[in-house]
């Protein structure tokens, strides 16, 4: 279920929404922030590797046909327990030829900034300007409350934030799990050390 109108008024009077907030029949809008952060040009970027950017901050910003960068919301927001919100690009916004998100979910628990994903696909330059509403941000009802709300990597992010994919636990092997295929610890005979004929994993591992 979505929230409507009065029920966003009242996320206003409880402190999860600014108070000078725009607010539609089921959605809010969200503006444009100063700071806008452009990936590095490299030949090739692995998951795990450091994201090189760099920051501009300024009321506007030229993005070029093609162009892509990183940019945020003036609005910092909270999720409360029991909801979840999906950040939307704005129908007069996107008839200009600019994606506004690529990821716009936010799980139940988050509070901050909203780093924005902004692609120009129109054939013309935007100028971007601090102050626009540029998204819409929606809030979705769960079934029950969460048992473990977002503490994650971003909570309580300010400004454009760089990916930090490489903080996932996932990228360390400490973290890799058996694998459900596997029907038991196997040594493979073809390989150096303790390893799993099955999975692959380490003795030690299993």
């Amino acid at each position: 279920m979505i929230l409507p109108d009065h029920k966003l008024y009242e996320f206003v009077r409880r402190g999860y929404l600014p108070g000078d907030i725009h607010i539609g029949p089921c959605s809010v809008d969200l503006r444009l922030g100063k700071q806008f952060r452009t990936l590095d040009v490299t030949k090739l970027q692995h998951f795990d590797w450091p994201c090189r950017t760099t920051l501009v901050e300024s009321n506007q910003y030229r993005l070029p046909s093609g162009g892509f960068l990183l940019a945020t919301t003036m609005e910092s927001i909270k999720i409360p327990n029991g909801y979840a919100a999906h950040v939307h690009g704005r129908s007069s916004i996107g008839r200009m030829g600019l994606q506004i998100q690529n990821a716009g979910f936010i799980d139940a628990g988050f509070e901050g900034e909203i780093t924005l994903e902004l692609h120009n696909q129109s054939p013309n330059d935007i100028m971007l300007r601090a102050g626009w509403r540029v998204c819409q941000l929606s809030y979705h009802v769960l079934q029950e409350h969460t048992h473990h709300p977002y503490a994650g990597k971003y909570q309580k992010q300010v400004g454009a934030t760089a990916s930090r994919l490489r903080e996932d636990s996932a990228v360390s092997e400490k973290q890799v799990s058996k694998p459900r295929f596997c029907p038991g610890f196997e040594i493979n005979t073809r390989a150096s050390g303790e390893l799993c004929r099955w999975c692959g994993l380490d003795r030690k591992d299993h």
